[in-house]
């Protein structure tokens, strides 16, 4: 059996997944013989990138119709729930005929393309594909953007603003690759359809010159400036002064769909109301955190570090609220320590996870987390990167928040939700007031597994660690 999945397994993704990517070759079977037959055109499957993958988005494709292909080469980058993967070639052939375009969306398993042995197939390849019933659906963008599209063509053209605007970067950058294929955010290139930005024309600034959203408003602020200096260079002094507005990307009143990454975060908070979790609260001083922070942060130590490895440690005197259940009539006592992160990115929510928070040092944690945000915000993560979490955190204190209650993730026992340290009034030992940097933490966790003792101890044994945090450095 493993042989025929390995003969009917012609496209990869990048991260060495070999699953669900394309249909075996013909058997035919007579009587008690069963032969195989090597098909000279085999149809390419929409890859199951994750676990909880359903459906995928093809964001480009590297190669185009009629290209030769060699074992290896990247041939598209799909979308998944998580994140953007190349997909790569098992076999040398052709690329016959793509069957679900740029920005298109097909189920797990279904065909995208068709992929020929040699020349001589292509058009055989291209005719069963016409004849084939699409097993995609258009992007739910594609009726707005034909609009975009009509005002585009109705709306008059500056010739010297546009000239301008394409000498602003015609140089070719790593996002490009030489100008065949722009790698950028789905995020970005939908503000970019918005904003009327040529991705072509614009630098990347993240990770291998990946084009984020932020690249994109930068363009059109330019693009924009550029346009009102070519109309009115001069501007008389009777005119009055023109007020640009400022450009957020969003048309108040319209109805969005959810992308393919929102969609993975709606089913997984529905699926965390199936839990019965509880929440506890405590406060923890958080002054002796702060110095320590203060001391080493030019080391390149961040907070989220710090208190990843914190919570770390205090976990593995606890190892029942880094316990997990997910079939509700047994749980595991999970073998490592990996802490989760909730990272804000562009169009959702994402967890990088440091795994085996409570062995690693702070400095190489707080490398490897600077590195897992850049490549989560470039929609790089690789799957074990972001879906083997054992515990999770969500800070909102960098932003002021001094305190909230987190949903729990489904398949993990607790999510800790950690607010903004502030100077706080309290009563010293000795019946004096005195002024302590204090901060509210919230655990949410699943009462199957998890008992209120067992958090009410877990965060003692946390609050001794930050408040006495000489084990971290170590």
């Amino acid at each position: 059996m493993s042989q025929l999945l390995h003969l009917g397994t012609s496209f990869v993704p990048s991260s060495s997944l070999r699953r669900n990517l394309i249909s075996s070759p013909a058997i035919h079977i007579s009587g008690n013989k069963r032969t195989t037959i090597q098909a000279k055109i085999r149809e390419i499957f929409m890859p199951a990138l994750s676990s909880t993958m359903t459906e995928g988005k093809i964001v480009s494709w590297v190669k185009s119709e009629g290209d030769k292909l060699s074992k290896g080469e990247s041939v598209v980058v799909v979308e998944s729930d998580k994140a953007d993967m190349d997909v790569e070639t098992f076999y040398d052939g052709y690329l016959a005929a793509i069957m679900v375009e740029e920005g298109g969306v097909a189920s797990v398993g279904s065909a995208i393309a068709l992929l020929a042995e040699t020349e001589d197939e292509i058009a055989d390849a291209r005719s069963r594909a016409n004849s084939s019933p699409s097993s995609s659906s258009p992007s739910p963008a594609a009726a707005p953007e034909k609009a975009v599209e009509a005002t585009e063509q109705a709306a008059p053209v500056k010739a010297a603003a546009t000239v301008t605007v394409a000498k602003m970067a015609s140089s070719t950058h790593p996002a490009s690759e030489g100008g065949k294929r722009i790698v950028a955010s789905p995020y970005a290139k939908k503000l970019a359809k918005e904003l009327n930005v040529d991705l072509g024309n614009v630098v990347g600034s993240g990770p291998m010159g990946r084009i984020v959203a932020k690249d994109v408003e930068a363009a059109a602020a330019a693009a924009a400036g550029v346009s009102f200096a070519a109309e009115d260079p001069k501007p008389s002094p009777s005119s009055a002064p023109v007020k640009v507005p400022a450009s957020t990307g969003i048309e108040l009143g319209t109805v969005v769909p959810f992308t393919t990454m929102q969609s993975a975060v709606s089913r997984n908070m529905v699926d965390s109301l199936a839990v019965p979790t509880f929440r506890v609260g405590y406060t923890i001083a958080t002054d002796a955190l702060d110095a320590l922070y203060k001391k080493i942060k030019s080391k390149g130590v961040t907070m989220t570090a710090l208190l990843a490895k914190a919570t770390a440690l205090a976990l593995v005197k606890h190892p029942v609220v880094n316990s997990s259940c997910r079939d509700g009539k047994s749980f595991t006592y999970n073998s490592s320590i990996n802490i989760a992160v909730a990272v804000a990115i562009d169009g959702g929510l994402i967890t990088p996870v440091l795994q085996d928070a409570d062995k690693v040092d702070i400095y190489s944690l707080s490398r490897k987390w600077k590195e897992l945000v850049d490549k989560a915000r470039a929609k790089q993560l690789q799957p074990h990167e972001y879906n083997t979490g054992t515990f999770t955190l969500s800070n909102l204190g960098m932003f002021g928040v001094d305190r909230f209650d987190a949903i729990l993730p489904p398949g993990t026992g607790a999510i800790m939700a950690v607010g903004a340290s502030e100077p706080t009034v309290v009563a010293t030992k000795d019946g004096r007031i005195g002024i302590k940097s204090q901060m509210q933490v919230n655990v949410t966790a699943d009462h199957r597994v998890i008992y209120g003792a067992d958090l009410a101890s877990f965060l003692q044994t946390l609050a001794k660690i930050i408040e006495d945090p000489k084990d971290l450095t170590f």
